[in-house]
């Protein structure tokens, strides 16, 4: 593939300090509004060299994983729309977006908002920008929104980004957001996959006979805010089904999220997105989610996309989602899409920030005052683990380490790897946790299985093997249960648990080098001897 080599827009100014005061509440109204705040904080990747959803958009964002948002100003074969990536890629830019001073400050804040939520405004239709434009006659909806292929081993291209909104009677009163990934394959018409337990499967299992279609809406290119909490996947216990999580992405950024009702369906959905698909869900009339699975008619064996857990993913048949109308902000304005990668920082990020906070919001409800933060690393893959860090105040706590654990694993479907360590703990860092699991459990009373023959999910490959010769699919799959372990000290043992602390508190390296030595020779320091060097251990 050739190398373009025209201009990069060499005026965009990018700070490599990601500290500073916190985005205001004007800030974080809108995507546009987030986009404008990080070009001014320097904090903005942004090119107008033409980039192309196959492949091409993939490949740059993994280059940048973890790294700065990046905006295409410009995207092959959508002259009137922008694309931006990495929005949640980095976490002292999203603890910024919030006013979070670091990951604990974060758990709690967010934790008070899923119980606390600010009720949302309705809006008249007039004053939403998300129906500045209304289409109902040209719905070709790969036309519309970008389309996406993350590796060589998909058949089809993917629309991953849409946020499904419902509101109301279909929710149980209450207000639900999340991904679900679709294949327009016919036009109108695509699958729309529900994540098998989540909330949109719960809403179909429950309307599955119904004579009607269900209403609702997809929204692209949301308040980071509502974001957030579309992530919040498998964590019921703490936002049940009539729970209103649009409410809490409102108690998140300090205001109301804004509802308007749609022009073509009885629905509402989020004023200010850039694009919303208003549509019909038909539970039962189920596709392949690609051509090739359909010519086989096999499910779970053929390439789909990537999953969270950092495989491949399979193709399904899957219901689908007839659009009636695509609503947007006028095309002169370039309304901006959000073409989420799955398995990078980016989308981990989404899926894990809500979930962190919920499992600490379960362990304060089990018993309060214990639990001090929870940790989802990336390779624990999203759904697939924790980390919940603990302090014990007497011998009776001893043992909440283990109820916590399995809490954890009960109320997250298909967990696979729950941890508990003590407060002395960096769970941020995995190296402290390898130590951790290699000098304080004992394997053979400390680890535990659970859950066996539980609910598990078909998108980690050992699962998928359980169901042998049938196809891979959650009717036919097994969960193998998951690992629970305690590896805290015993209560009262603290003294033979005492780590080593040297004296770096007592003594300024600059007595004997020049700070230009001291920086070069900590560039150097990689690992778990930078982590010690700071706490000086």
């Amino acid at each position: 593939m050739a190398v373009e080599t025209k201009p990069r827009r060499p005026k965009n100014r990018i700070s490599a300090d990601l500290s500073g005061p916190p985005a205001s509440k004007d800030d974080i109204r809108s995507l546009p509004a987030t986009i404008e705040w990080l070009r001014r904080e320097g904090l903005l990747l942004e090119t107008d060299v033409e980039v192309d959803g196959d492949l091409e958009l993939t490949g740059v964002q993994k280059h940048f994983d973890g790294s700065y948002p990046v905006l295409f100003n410009n995207v092959k074969g959508y002259p009137h729309a922008r694309a931006i990536t990495n929005l949640f890629a980095n976490m002292d830019i999203v603890n910024r977006y919030f006013g979070w001073k670091d990951g604990k400050e974060r758990t709690k804040k967010l934790a008070h908002a899923l119980t606390h939520p600010v009720p949302a405004e309705i809006v008249d239709q007039n004053d939403a920008p998300v129906q500045e434009e209304v289409i109902t006659d040209d719905l070709e909806v790969n036309k519309w929104l970008m389309a996406i292929r993350h590796t060589v081993l998909e058949s089809e291209i993917t629309i991953g980004s849409g946020n499904s909104v419902v509101i109301g009677d279909y929710f149980h009163g209450g207000s639900h957001i999340g991904y679900n990934r679709m294949n327009f394959r016919w036009g109108n018409v695509g699958t729309f996959q529900p994540a098998p337990g989540g909330h949109m499967w719960q809403i179909m299992t429950e309307h599955y006979k119904d004579p009607k279609p269900v209403p609702f809406t997809m929204a692209f290119g949301v308040p980071v805010a509502a974001t957030l909490l579309a992530g919040g996947g498998f964590d019921y216990a703490v936002l049940p089904r009539g729970g209103d999580e649009l409410g809490a992405a409102g108690a998140v950024q300090g205001f109301p999220m804004r509802y308007v009702k749609c022009r073509t369906i009885d629905a509402y959905t989020l004023a200010d997105a850039e694009y919303v698909l208003e549509g019909e869900f038909y539970p039962q009339d189920k596709r392949y989610e690609t051509a090739e699975a359909e010519k086989a008619d096999t499910q779970g064996r053929f390439h789909f996309h990537p999953e969270w857990a950092g495989y491949m993913g399979k193709a399904y048949r899957a219901p689908t989602f007839h659009v009636k109308a695509i609503t947007m902000r006028k095309r002169a304005s370039k309304p901006i899409i959000f073409p989420l990668g799955v398995h990078m920082l980016d989308c981990h990020n989404i899926d894990t920030t809500v979930r962190e906070s919920a499992i600490y919001e379960l362990c304060e409800r089990l018993q309060p005052g214990i639990v001090q933060d929870v940790n989802i690393p990336f390779p624990m893959t999203d759904w697939g683990g924790c980390i919940i860090q603990l302090k014990k105040r007497n011998k009776w706590e001893d043992g909440w380490a283990r109820n916590f654990l399995v809490a954890a694993m009960s109320c997250s479907q298909g967990m696979r790897l729950a941890i508990a360590v003590d407060n002395d703990i960096d769970i941020y860092n995995m190296d402290e946790i390898i130590w951790c699991l290699t000098t304080r459990v004992n394997p053979r009373t400390d680890i535990l299985n659970p859950l066996f023959g539980g609910v598990g999910q078909t998108f980690i490959p050992e699962e998928r093997l359980t169901a042998g010769d049938k196809q891979w699919t959650g009717m036919n799959t097994r969960f193998e249960g998951g690992m629970a372990i305690d590896a805290t000290m015993p209560y009262g043992y603290e003294n033979d648990f005492m780590r080593p602390v040297y004296p770096i508190d007592r003594v300024d390296p600059k007595k004997w080098f020049d700070e230009s030595e001291i920086a070069s020779a900590k560039a150097i320091m990689h690992g778990w001897v930078e982590t010690l060097s700071r706490y000086g251990r």
